[in-house]
């Protein structure tokens, strides 16, 4: 229940029965209206732009209708007053038995608590790291890998029909390196002294297995042998390991993606071939000579020609190539395909969560599937910028095993899963993150995984110390959701609940902005709001959350204390984070 569309509803009814009595010549568009929090705590607990929005509509001055607006809202029985400040915003204070029965609505629906239906079952394909199969994830990985499965959750919880997917680049010159790489190790593993390495191929000692392997099933068969026939062979083995790998990386990360779609099954199916068809039938497809990339000299720059797309016809900054010199296909005609592809399975809109080094692949990717499928804008790109990993403030390296950079698997076993996950989400993703190691472990309050799950810990803490009150069934959701929840009345507490009851808004708005960094903050908020309870109480034995002489007073306070714990369960879930029960 998103209690700013509540309010947005009672406000529609009111514009109703003033152009029911002529104040609107017309019945006015009511769809920009806004219904939000105040800017500032003092001006309410609502406030809308209703009266500024639709004065030009009305038949009477701004100020008047922002009045007349005021009067009949201010008599909605869920509202204590109504005012009209600045140039015509009009604020709402909420009674005290509103906030009452939203924290009941909370206790009633557990975690469930801020499901929405705004994605009416809509199909969402969530595509995310889809990393070569050329090594083991790494850090850079594990931002977009952590920022793909939050969001695939947020928008599940905001009524979203999501699959996730990841594409596995098993074609071109990379795998071919990777077989190669293999090879060597291969000859390594029969007993041959692998001094150097070719440039191009991949040294890391993760390769080390794949030889064993090969050598283990292929014996010397293929030591001596031409490229030709074992390229194939070892491109398959060595793609097959490090999937694998990849695949048991993300279980250690809690991603289980739902599928995984091979560049080279599309190609061989035909379905690059079927694209470039219908791009020419709609007269999309040209041969033509580019101009130099930027920062090039026209005499750096070899001119030639090429099958080009005119990606500029859909807001691209130039026409891209489809096929290259020798006539195999781009990179590019691979992906669209591939987005062709989700297309016939059933996607109108597409999310993909590309690294930053793929800023320059947005604006052409956007425009060939608005071309392919005939949609306004079906493919939203998210961005996620570099994770600088620190120690101390200082660069760190992790992992020497995997060659030059952080293995995923490493910065798990440092810090924990949950850590990982919750800290990735506290910055908008295309944004630079500093990721000092020793930061988010350390229990402080600048530390927002330690600030959460603190809070869900001493709400756990209080629910077991209460049984010494009262009795275990007395506290069950159920039962809190009938207690005397009108006992709460500071402003501390009333706070808290306000904060509650906003969050459907914020799993609405996160998921509509696709940005799931949102729900930290909100988090965050919430055990700010919670934490200072907690020390009021401290210094005020009247707002301690166990009352020995007051069962009433003690219970109330119980249904607030398993409201937080319930919300803030209730966000971790969308961020794949277990809360715990107790801190050590």
């Amino acid at each position: 229940m998103n209690i700013f569309e509540t309010f947005r509803f009672e406000i529609q009814r009111v514009i109703q029965s003033l152009f029911d009595e002529g104040v609107f010549v017309d019945l006015p568009d009511t769809s920009r209206i806004s219904v939000e929090l105040p800017r500032e705590r003092g001006h309410g607990d609502i406030s809308t732009n209703a009266a500024m929005l639709l004065a030009k509509a009305a038949n009477i001055g701004l100020r008047e209708l922002a009045a007349q607006l005021a009067v009949r809202l201010g008599s909605l029985t869920s509202v204590d007053s109504a005012e009209v400040a600045g140039p015509g915003f009009i604020n709402l204070k909420i009674s005290a038995c509103y906030w009452h029965d939203q924290l009941r609505i909370i206790l009633t629906a557990g975690i469930d608590y801020g499901e929405s239906g705004i994605g009416f079952g809509e199909k969402v394909n969530i595509e995310y790291i889809s990393a070569n199969p050329t090594g083991p994830l790494h850090v850079a990985h594990a931002r977009g890998a952590v920022t793909g499965d939050a969001l695939a959750k947020l928008l599940e919880k905001a009524g979203f029909d999501v699959t996730t997917e990841y594409y596995i680049n098993d074609a071109g010159a990379q795998v071919d390196a990777l077989a190669r790489s293999a090879h060597l190790r291969y000859r390594e593993a029969l007993g041959e002294v692998i001094e150097t390495f070719t440039e191009g191929l991949y040294p890391g000692e993760y390769m080390v297995p794949v030889g064993q392997r090969l050598a283990e099933t292929e014996g010397e068969k293929w030591l001596n042998a031409p490229e030709r026939d074992w390229l194939e062979l070892f491109r398959s083995v060595a793609v097959d390991m490090m999937m694998n790998n990849i695949r048991e990386d993300l279980i250690h990360l809690g991603i289980r993606q739902e599928i995984f779609r091979s560049e080279q099954a599309i190609i061989d199916s035909g379905e690059v071939d079927k694209v470039f068809k219908i791009l020419q039938d709609q007269g999309l497809i040209y041969v033509g000579v580019l101009d130099p990339p930027k920062g090039k000299k026209s005499d750096d720059w070899e001119p030639r020609s090429q099958t080009l797309f005119r990606s500029t016809a859909f807001g691209d900054d130039v026409d891209r190539p489809l096929k290259k010199s020798d006539g195999s296909w781009t990179y590019f005609a691979n992906d669209v395909a591939y987005h062709y592809d989700k297309y016939q399975r059933g996607f109108k809109q597409m999310i993909n969560v590309f690294g930053a080094d793929h800023g320059g692949y947005v604006k052409r990717m956007k425009a060939a599937v608005s071309a392919i499928t005939g949609l306004d804008d079906p493919l939203d790109i998210c961005l996620c910028q570099i994770v600088h990993l620190k120690k101390s403030g200082e660069p760190v390296r992790m992992s020497k095993r995997a060659g030059t950079f952080v293995t995923l698997r490493g910065l798990i076993d440092e810090i924990g899963t949950d850590a990982v996950r919750f800290y990735m989400l506290t910055r908008k993703s295309d944004t630079q993150m500093d990721f000092d190691l020793e930061k988010v472990v350390e229990q402080t309050r600048d530390n927002p995984v330690f600030y959460v799950q603190y809070a869900h810990a001493r709400c756990k803490s209080v629910l077991r110390n209460a049984l010494e009150v009262v009795n275990a069934e007395d506290i069950s959701r159920k039962k809190l959701a009938k207690a005397p929840i009108g006992l709460l009345n500071n402003p501390a507490e009333l706070d808290i609940i306000r904060h509650l009851a906003a969050w459907p808004q914020t799993v609405e708005t996160s998921a509509q902005a696709r940005e799931p960094h949102r729900i930290a903050y909100y988090l965050n908020d919430l055990a700010e709001l919670f934490h200072g309870l907690w020390n009021k109480g401290r210094d005020d034995a009247s707002l301690r959350f166990i009352q020995r002489n007051d069962q009433d007073g003690t219970l109330a306070r119980i249904a607030l204390v398993r409201g937080v714990s319930t919300v803030i369960a209730s966000g971790l879930d969308i961020f794949g984070v277990k809360p715990v029960e107790e801190l050590r």
